[in-house]
Order: structure tokens, then C-alpha cells, then sequence
């Protein structure tokens, strides 16, 4: 009798693998409805096997016996690609969709929901597509260490080797270079030797700065040159191919070494799961280092010249390595919006087929990445914006090509990186957005009144639709219409940093646009004085600073102006909009004014004083301070002060002129 063995230990890395599988189950499943091809029929295939033995290596019967049955499907679809139609790919579907439910039972906790119904539809669509011939028996797995399965090779078809030589040119953290160029390295395939050892890389000792990598993968000799080129002051020396050693077979492996049997790739895995509360607790121990360092900084300044420049030194030093480590935490966070991306085109199918639509979904920049912590908040917002243009924007195909339209609606996503943000675009080819009978039922609702509808702009206008329970909706559908979905992805939006803009012709489609920060752990700010209390903006939202003085101001009804660019901008006092006390001050001596982009377009803020820019830690705020207006965050200085991190995109400003203006 075989042993026993726990395979709660093993668990979080079969719900990670396996949900992989089926996300990619889903995407291939959709892409064949644009036409079928023998090699994504054994993608998905090979997708299913992994699924299949995973399961059966955790001892879960009931879904190894579920994956047996759905890879028996999809190895006669091998057999006969053409006759797979719209009907399979659905079972299949419906199969990968028990096939998730188990997954996500495994992970809680909870028993198994009852899938022998859909089992015995993939058996039997399986029987028809080759008549006479039952599907293979399925054998019940046999307890074992759980190993991860990936898609079988063909024999004698091993991937390349390659000896890669590097050289790290500045001498300037040489170790976190080389291991950055060694972690790029690794994601092409699979490292089976680091010369000198890894560890000695990571500690920064390379003899003329020269380490080798020899590589093992698919990928073309160009695209190792250019993974090498976007590592900082690593320069590539040469390639060449060697030739790797025949595999040894596992019989005379085991029996030359039956104590210690080795397990392929264990000394340099290719990836390694790390639980996001780890990295999320290594990232603010970073943050802490900086914020000591920049502490330790302060008090050298008080020292006398000599230690002084010695602790200076030092702590330069200290500083570098800790934003070297803060930086590999960070990129460590960072994930591919891929992660979105790619279920957005089965939610899509199904959206369409159920209420009548023809959609081609074109997404591009899916391999944009993002802080793990922002992709995680922005699944339910895109997938609802997804929603709303194929139930509300695109038109049934009837009513399009009444219009003179293609039947087929096109909704398009572009991510696209521009300098530190990340713009996510959904744009329809759908009716628009009627900005009329918006206003008409804000109105209606008490969201707005009639004098404020009448002096509204188009974009304000549109952001009416974020209003809570706000819906035109003629109809509600069991995918939308309540009104309770866009004002959740606006504050899903703002709670990360971003903002939202909406874009409408009537007739011709709508765009959202979402304008994302890269992380939401480092900010750069420009540190102003109001009073004697120091504020932070940052430097994103800054569109410039000016001298004038208040006496010179204008004021256009109860609101003062200034000259900015080439034309004007609102003018307003800092202290005034957050209600603190600040300095007096002369109307007729110079004062500095902070042009920043709020909710309401460009506004220059008076401040008492400009104290320099920092680039710091940001940390979110608590209850209550989270609930008040305006402020993004805290932060602690080098001289341990703490300084609020203001949003100017949601500062509530009165509209009321600058002491000084004239008429």
C-alpha cells in the first residue's frame, strides 16, 4: 500500500498552476472562433492534460476524472479539427467552467460541487465525433508527490543551450545588475549553470565585471541580445550555441543515486511563488530603510566636517543599496495587465451571445505592467466597462446596419505606458452617449438641478453617469442597467490614484479612458509651506510654478485669475481651500503660485513657500483621515516630520478670489 502524504502543503501552488491552465483554456477557446488550427487545438489539449494530472497527482478524483473526460474531447477534436463547431467549443467551455469551480472549492475549503452531468456530455460528444471507438478508461490516480506537469515534448526535441556572457560596466551595484540580468535571463527558459555562482553575482563579485549564463530556450539568439540590452549598464559579450548532454534515463538515474533523486531546474526555477503578503511586507520594510537612512542623513549635518563627510559617504552608499533592494521589491510587484486582459475575450462571447450582439474585442499592450496592487482593484472595473459598451454601446446588428454600420461592433482596449502612468483605453463604435436624457434624469433623480444642467459642460455632463444609481437605461438585463456599476469604477479608479474621463458622439461611440499611476508605493512631490505646516503635491499633477504677486491678479466674477501659458487660470489660495491658517503676507510682494491639474481643469494654488522636491514613501491613510477630502496619503520626512500628501485632482476648492485681485 502506498503511503500517505499531506498535500495541504501543496495546495496554493495546484490552485495557482491549475487556474493558469483553464485562464489559457478560456482564451484559446475563444481565439478558435476566428478560425480553427491543428496547433491551438493542441494548446488546448495540452492545457487539459496538465489540468487532468495535477489533479489526480492532489488526489482529487472527481477532477482529474472531469479533466480525463475533456482531454478525451479535445484529443478527437485533434483527430478531426474541422468538425469542431460552435456546440464544442460551448461544452468545452462549460467544461473548463466545472473544471474552475472545482479549483476554486479546493482553494476555500469546500466540497466539490456534483460536475458527473457535464462529464457525461464531454463522454458522449467525445463517442460522436469517432463513432464506434469508447473513450480510453479512466484509472484512478494513484497517490504521490504532487508534481507539476507541463505539455509533453516531442522525442529528440530539446531546446537549445546557449553560454551567455555578460559584462556589468559601471561599478555601481554591480550585484543587483548582474542578478536583474540573471532574473531576465530566466524568464526566456530555463539557467543550468551561473559562472561564477549566483551567489557571488548577488554579492557583486565578477572578475571584470564578466559572468556566464548558460540558457537553456526556444527563443532566437536576437531575443536574448535584446532581454540583455534593457538591463542598465549590462552589455552583452557573446553567444554561442553548446550542445547539451544527452538526458539520462530515469531507471539508470534513480540507481545511480537512489537516496538523493534529482529533480530537473531545482537549483535555478524558472519562477518561484511568493505569497503577496510577503512582498507587500518586504516593501514596507524597504520603505522603513529609506526613511531611516533619510533620517540618519539629518543628523550628519550637525556633525563636524570630518565625520561628517565620512557618514555621508556611508550613508550615500547605504541609500543606494536600499533603493536598489526597494526597487527590486517593486518589480517584483509589477504584473502584465495581461492578467485582465486575458479573460476579457470569453466575458465577451458570452455577453454578446446573450444579448444579441456581434462583437470583435481587439485588445493591445496586454504586456504593459502595473503594480500587482492596482491590477488586482481594476478586474471588476474593466470587466464592467466591457459590459457596458457591448450591453449599452453596441448596437444589435439589425440596428447597425440600419445606420450604415458593419453588423459586427468592434470594442477596442489599449494600454499604453506614457512617462510614469499607464493609459487604459475602452473605446465602442456603439450609438454614444446621450448627454441630454443624462442630464434629464439627474434632474429627475435630484442628482443635479435644472439651472446646473443648463450651465453644464459636455465632459461634465458625461461623468453624470458615474453618479450612484444613475442609469438610461430603458430596460435592467440581468448584465446591467441598475445604475450601481460606474460609480463603483470610479472610486475603484480614484482609490488607486487614477482618474476616469469619458469621451461621446452620438452615433459614432464611446471611449473611457483611465490614467493609471505605475505603483502606488513611491511618489515624487514638490513640498510647499502653508503656515507652518509642510504639504506634499505631486510632481505628476504639477503643470508649473509662478511668481506674482496677489495684487496683481484679475478676477473674473467671485474668482480670481492669473496668466498661465497662453491663456488664464483660476487662481485660489492653498490655506483657503484646506482650511488652515497661513502666513501673512504683502499683496504687493511676490508670492508662489502651483499650477496643478484638478478635477476641473488647470488651478494655480497659492502657497506661503516652496521647500524643494522629494521623492518619499508613500503610506495610505486610516480611519478617519482616509474619509477626508483631498488627501492621498502620508509621509515621513528624513527629519521625521510626517507631511500629508495632498490630491489636487480632488481638492474641494472655494470659489472665492484672492485676497488682492482687482476687478
Amino acid at each position: 500500500m502506498a503511503a500517505s502524504w499531506d498535500t495541504s502543503r501543496y495546495l496554493s501552488l495546484f490552485v495557482g498552476e491549475a487556474t493558469e491552465h483553464l485562464d489559457a483554456l478560456g482564451k484559446e477557446l475563444v481565439r478558435l472562433e476566428g478560425g480553427v488550427t491543428a496547433e491551438a487545438i493542441d494548446s488546448l489539449f495540452r492545457h487539459a492534460h496538465s489540468v487532468k494530472g495535477m489533479a489526480g497527482s492532489m488526489g482529487y478524483e472527481a477532477t482529474a476524472l472531469l479533466g480525463h473526460r475533456l482531454e478525451d474531447l479535445l484529443d478527437r477534436v485533434r483527430a478531426a479539427p474541422y468538425r469542431f463547431d460552435r456546440t464544442t467549443a460551448d461544452l468545452v467551455l462549460h467544461g473548463v467552467d466545472a473544471l474552475t469551480a472545482h479549483v476554486k472549492a479546493a482553494s476555500a475549503g469546500q466540497p466539490f460541487p456534483d460536475s458527473s452531468a457535464i462529464a457525461r456530455q464531454l463522454e458522449l460528444a467525445a463517442l460522436s465525433l469517432q463513432p464506434g471507438t469508447t473513450p480510453v478508461p479512466f484509472r484512478e490516480a494513484l497517490p504521490g508527490p504532487p508534481l507539476v506537469e507541463s505539455a509533453p515534448a516531442p522525442e529528440n526535441a530539446l531546446p537549445p543551450r546557449y553560454d551567455v556572457k555578460l559584462r556589468v560596466t559601471s561599478s555601481a551595484q554591480p550585484g543587483v545588475r548582474g542578478f536583474l540580468a540573471y532574473k531576465r535571463l530566466s524568464s526566456l527558459g530555463n539557467i543550468f549553470r551561473c559562472t561564477p555562482a549566483l551567489d557571488e553575482v548577488k554579492a557583486g563579485k565578477l572578475p571584470g565585471g564578466v559572468f556566464a549564463i548558460e540558457l537553456e530556450t526556444t527563443e532566437p539568439e536576437a531575443s536574448i541580445g535584446k532581454t540583455v540590452s534593457q538591463v542598465a549598464d549590462v552589455e552583452l559579450v557573446g553567444i554561442s550555441k553548446v550542445v547539451a548532454p544527452p538526458p539520462v534515463p530515469v531507471a539508470e538515474e534513480a540507481a545511480a543515486e537512489p537516496e538523493a533523486p534529482r529533480v530537473v531546474g531545482q537549483e535555478s526555477p524558472r519562477t518561484v511563488r511568493v505569497r503577496t503578503e510577503l512582498l507587500d511586507g518586504f516593501l514596507d520594510l524597504a520603505g522603513e530603510l529609506l526613511l531611516a537612512t533619510a533620517g540618519v542623513r539629518e543628523v550628519g549635518r550637525v556633525l563636524a566636517d570630518e565625520p561628517r563627510a565620512q557618514l555621508t559617504e556611508s550613508v550615500d552608499r547605504l541609500h543606494t543599496l536600499v533603493r536598489g533592494l526597494h526597487d527590486l521589491v517593486m518589480e517584483a510587484r509589477m504584473t502584465p495587465v495581461s492578467s485582465i486582459t486575458d479573460r476579457l475575450p470569453r466575458a465577451a462571447r458570452d455577453i454578446a451571445r446573450r444579448r444579441g450582439r456581434e462583437i470583435e474585442l481587439i485588445v493591445s499592450g496586454s504586456d504593459v505592467e502595473l503594480d500587482r496592487a492596482i491590477v488586482e482593484e481594476l478586474n471588476d472595473p474593466v470587466l464592467h466597462l466591457l459590459r457596458n459598451a457591448i450591453d449599452h454601446g453596441v448596437e444589435p446588428p439589425e440596428e447597425r446596419r440600419m445606420r450604415g454600420k458593419q453588423p459586427r461592433g468592434t470594442v477596442k482596449l489599449t494600454v499604453r505606458r506614457v512617462t510614469d502612468r499607464v493609459l487604459l483605453e475602452l473605446e465602442d463604435d456603439g450609438r454614444g452617449m446621450d448627454t441630454e436624457r443624462l442630464k434629464a434624469v439627474a434632474i429627475e433623480r435630484g442628482v443635479i438641478t435644472a439651472e446646473a444642467a443648463r450651465v453644464m459642460t459636455e465632459r461634465e455632463a458625461l461623468m453624470l453617469c458615474t453618479a450612484p444609481g444613475l442609469s438610461t437605461a430603458p430596460a435592467v438585463t440581468d448584465i446591467s442597467g441598475r445604475g450601481v456599476g460606474m460609480d463603483a469604477v470610479k472610486r475603484a479608479v480614484e482609490a488607486v490614484g487614477g482618474t476616469l474621463e469619458i469621451q461621446s458622439r452620438r452615433g459614432a461611440g464611446t471611449t473611457f479612458r483611465l490614467s493609471l499611476p505605475l505603483t502606488i508605493s513611491m511618489v515624487n512631490l514638490l513640498l510647499v509651506g502653508i503656515g507652518n505646516e509642510t504639504y506634499g503635491l505631486p510632481i505628476t499633477k504639477v503643470a508649473g510654478v509662478v511668481e506674482v504677486s496677489r495684487a496683481s491678479l484679475t478676477h473674473s466674477r467671485d474668482e480670481s485669475v492669473l496668466p498661465f501659458g497662453t491663456g488664464v487660470v483660476p487662481a485660489r489660495e492653498l490655506s483657503a481651500v484646506l482650511e488652515v491658517p497661513g502666513r501673512p503676507c504683502d499683496v504687493n510682494e511676490p508670492s508662489p503660485f502651483v499650477v496643478v491639474e484638478s478635477d476641473e481643469g488647470r488651478v494655480a494654488l497659492a502657497v506661503d513657500s516652496l521647500l524643494g522636491q522629494e521623492e518619499v514613501v508613500l503610506k495610505a491613510l486610516t480611519r478617519p483621515l482616509d474619509q477626508v477630502p483631498g488627501l492621498a496619503g502620508v509621509t515621513v520626512l528624513g527629519n521625521g516630520r510626517p507631511v500629508f500628501i495632498l490630491d489636487v485632482a480632488k481638492l474641494e476648492a472655494p470659489r472665492r478670489a484672492v485676497a488682492g485681485g482687482e476687478a
